[in-house]
């Protein structure tokens, strides 16, 4: 429409094809939030802008061509415009119901429905649209148009109901309703779906006569300062950020995994944005319930990393991958292979090109359609993009994207028969969940490249690859299936043996999450690979347990001597006791009494080479002058001693049948070599003594303890509590935790090595 139909100066401005009129005092439910949604998933909302114009009620847009400053407005009209203007692109096709005329005049007919049905002052009618969808949803579609993905039909159904995060009524209906009802579980997927959430937030956003830009970065709203070691994102903006952490269930999580899921978090955390945890379930040779399940407790239970949109499954995506796969072979973008793995390697070396590359669409879409089909004759093929095989970049010599896989997947069954690879399947759904900074490890570099030409070749919305090391540690094995290997030789007790590096193993093993934390972002922003020293690791968990680790003593069940302090009270009769600080330099910790008596044990080695006469120091009670050696050790306690002046400072416990029974864990690394050469087969290397008990007698108090907890056994180090007590013959067991020192905190030496 020509402005001077629009009714000249008295009417709003006119806008470009790049620009978006808002009045920004209408509601959220008034919103083009249904425009913005197209426009982020067709990755247009890089190049928008929302303009602020108080003088319109409709937004408005102007038209793709543009030519005569024609606008068009209204939400929906400006949502089918957009997506028009995307139709050459995968997303843009389904928005409008995909190549099928019959479903493109469906997602019309729920358009023009939504466009009659003015619901915002209409219970009746929202009542309408819940019975319509509860109808269309039967038989568990996920949308309405079914498939994995939304069509403009349900992001306009979803505007119509008025946005339910922020409508009490709505909420309510829905809660007489029930929870059985398929709306419910719609809505509920709609709500969460990343373009949505990113569509609203941008909607909000756009306040008084203030340009909002997207993919701007300025903002006022303020960031931490960035821990030592970290960098910060590039094109970060507060919150705007969406970070993924992209496992895959074929193994526990290990040590490495953390620095990767901390990372993440601590940008999403950093930049107020979301982290996702997306399970890569593209290998079901591999993958298995057990292992989802086991990173799923380990992230929020151990890691106590909580993503915003909770888990999602690159399976749930395999539909609209396979679509992304058709559109590829159709455009003439990729083809059929069936070289020889060997063969085909070796060609990729010597950037040869594959006989098949030039086969034509109709033959590759019949050889995919073959290998899909779970077919024997289709097994020997694959599919290939093609990128360019003269490339200095490996990756980009027309890597495999699809293979014909028959083990039925732990979450889909045997509905497919062949899988995408990491390769294409990653950068489709990093862009389809809205990560805007996915974090790789440097031995991805080569593949960044591929990973953007993806991206571009698809016509995706784009997101920024941010690089960092990994984490090795000396003497540790952090391949899944060499830790398998162990598992099943039954060398380890199973995938949460302290001795191994998965999560599970260095939290029993006494690890402190926030020090881990500190940690893994302290070496951020490096990306150079080394191989670390759990010595300095263990050096900074010490830093941190230390400040909550109470303090017992415990004295070795066998290897003690006893001492008779002749004026001392008789243990078993009298209830003579001294109090002593839990944790001397936090009294916050409160107290326990320590029992006092006659008989005494002590460490043998504490007393070897004592004489008569010679003034010791029982900790936490006082001095006791020896009175005689020889047949049996006596003393005197000294009321008034000089503690100063006496060398020998020990630990003790008075022999009384309340004292706890414990059991002392050592361990050992499961490699004897610091770090293994390529050529080096681990099962050559393995240590022989991992694992050593020892008992000692301890403190009643620590009768107290629970699972878990962390203590100091004066002088001895410090333990976790793996077993609290619970009778004589189940004593408590404690696992040392490592300090960092190559030797013990005393000369009370261990049974192993002090690490």
């Amino acid at each position: 429409m020509a402005k001077g139909e629009k009714g000249g100066a008295n009417q709003a401005q006119l806008f470009g094809k790049n620009q978006i009129g808002i009045n920004p005092n209408v509601p959220l439910t008034e919103r083009p939030v249904i425009a913005l949604t197209v426009a982020v998933l067709c990755n247009i909302a890089p190049d928008l802008k929302l303009v602020s114009d108080h003088r319109r009620t409709k937004c408005a847009m102007g038209t793709p061509d543009n030519k005569e400053k024609d606008e068009v407005e209204d939400d929906i009209p400006i949502a089918l415009c957009l997506a028009s203007d995307s139709s050459s692109s995968t997303v843009g096709t389904h928005l409008l119901g995909g190549d099928d005329e019959n479903s493109k005049a469906v997602v019309k007919q729920w358009l023009d429905y939504v466009a009659k049905m003015s619901v915002s002052e209409s219970p009746k009618k929202k009542a309408a649209l819940i019975a319509s969808l509860d109808n269309t949803l039967q038989n568990s579609k996920t949308f309405l148009m079914g498939g994995c993905a939304p069509t403009l039909a349900d992001i306009a159904m979803f505007s119509a109901l008025g946005w339910p995060a922020q409508n009490t009524e709505l909420k309510a209906m829905l809660a007489a309703i029930g929870q059985s009802s398929p709306t419910c579980r719609w809505l509920e997927t709609m709500a969460s779906h990343p373009a949505i959430r990113e569509s609203t937030q941008l909607a909000l956003g756009v306040a008084g006569n203030a340009e909002a830009v997207f993919c701007s970065d300025s903002g006022e709203n303020p960031l931490d300062d960035l821990i030592s070691g970290m960098n910060p994102l590039e094109g970060g903006t507060p919150g705007r950020v969406c970070t993924r952490f992209p496992p895959e269930p074929s193994g526990y999580l290990h040590i490495g995994h953390a620095k990767a899921v901390l990372l993440n978090d601590y940008y999403a955390r950093r930049y107020k944005g979301k982290l996702i945890c997306r399970f890569d379930d593209t290998n079901p040779s591999k993958e298995k319930d057990e292992y989802q399940t086991s990173i799923m407790e380990d992230l929020k239970d151990r890691l106590k990393v909580h993503p915003e949109a909770m888990f999602t499954f690159t399976s749930d995506y395999f539909g609209v991958i396979k679509g992304y796969a058709d559109y590829l072979i159709a455009n003439g973008l990729a083809f059929m292979d069936d070289t020889p793995q060997d063969e085909m390697q070796k060609e990729r070396m010597e950037r040869v090109e594959s006989k098949h590359r030039n086969q034509s669409v109709e033959e590759c879409q019949k050889l995919f359609k073959l290998m899909c089909s779970g077919s024997e004759d289709g097994a020997k093929w694959c599919l290939r993009i093609k990128m360019d095989m003269s490339s200095d970049n490996g990756t980009l010599r027309d890597p495999v994207i699809y293979r014909q896989n028959t083990t039925p997947h732990h979450r889909t069954g045997t509905t497919h028969s062949a899988y995408p690879t990491y390769d294409l399947a990653c950068p489709i759904v990093d862009s389809l969940e809205g990560v805007t900074h996915a974090l790789r490890t440097t031995e991805f570099n080569d593949r960044d490249e591929q990973y953007a030409w993806i991206q571009r070749l698809l016509k995706l919305r784009r997101s920024r690859i941010h690089a960092f090391a990994r984490v090795n540690f000396q003497y540790t094995e952090l391949s899944k299936r060499k830790l398998a290997w162990f598992v099943d030789q039954n060398l380890v007790e199973g995938w949460d043996d302290a001795r191994f590096p998965t999560i599970r193993g260095v939290v029993r093993r006494g690890v402190n999450i926030s020090s881990l934390r500190k940690f893994m972002c302290s070496q951020g922003a490096s990306r150079r690979v080394v191989n670390m020293e759990w010595g300095k690791f263990w050096a900074e968990n010490k830093k941190e347990i230390d400040l909550i680790a109470k303090r017992f003593m415990a004295i070795h069940k066998t290897n003690h001597v006893k001492l008779f302090v002749e004026n001392g009270p008789d243990a078993e009769q009298s209830n003579e006791f001294v109090t002593v600080d839990y944790l001397p330099k936090d009294p916050s910790f409160g107290k326990r009494p320590m029992r006092l008596g006659k008989d005494v044990i002590l460490e043998a080695q504490d007393m070897e080479g004592v004489t008569v006469g010679e003034e010791i120091v029982l900790l936490k009670w006082g001095v006791v002058k020896i009175t005689q050696v020889e047949p049996s050790l006596v003393g005197q306690f000294i009321p008034d001693g000089n503690i100063r002046a006496c060398k020998r400072k020990i630990t003790w416990l008075a022999s009384h049948s309340n004292n706890t029974p414990c059991i002392l864990t050592e361990f050992d690394n499961l490699i004897s070599k610091g770090k293994l050469d390529k050529d080096d087969d681990f099962k050559d290397f393995l240590n022989p003594h991992t694992m050593a008990t020892s008992e000692v007698v301890g403190d009643a108090t620590l009768k107290t303890l629970e699972k878990d907890a962390i203590v100091q056994l004066e002088r001895r180090g410090y333990f976790r509590v793996d077993r609290p007590y619970l009778s004589e013959e189940k004593p408590l067991v404690l696992y040392m935790i490592p300090d960092g020192k190559a030797k013990p905190m005393s000369g009370l030496v261990g049974s192993l090595a002090h690490r």
